[in-house]
């Protein structure tokens, strides 16, 4: 399963140029294949971003989510075991939504980022540069 860091969702809603040709032929074949996945901290990331004005996302973020979920996407629900998990990442940074999206993919996914903190952590974790 491919997971998505909010950044490279939100990129991948926009078109970002950032989102490389590799990256984005990982993305298609995940989503084809039903293996394309997001944890749900991403869609209340994206939301608060929307209501501090710092993105510009004019439709409604329900429906956009449902758009999503119904073109294939999984959603990973937030549980205690990730909760947990997420609470003792070695050397981790301490955002929080980070640390959510970290611990889902230590469910055995891999995670697509461009975020360097991430990239540059020394835990085993599959993840791959966008």
């Amino acid at each position: 399963m491919i997971l998505l860091d909010t950044h490279v969702l939100l990129w991948l809603r926009i078109g970002d140029a950032r989102l490389g040709p590799l990256a984005r032929r990982e993305i298609d074949q995940a989503w084809q294949s039903g293996e394309l996945a997001v944890s749900s901290i991403s869609f209340w990331e994206i939301a608060m971003l929307k209501s501090k004005n710092r993105i510009n996302f004019p439709e409604s973020l329900e429906l956009w989510r449902r758009v999503q979920l119904e073109q294939g996407m999984v959603e990973f629900p937030v549980d205690g075991r990730i909760g947990l998990r997420a609470a003792v990442l070695d050397d981790f940074h301490p955002d929080p939504a980070d640390r959510l999206i970290v611990a889902t993919a230590l469910e055995g996914h891999r995670l697509l980022t461009a975020d360097e903190r991430i990239l540059g952590w020394t835990g085993e974790l599959d993840r791959m540069r966008v």
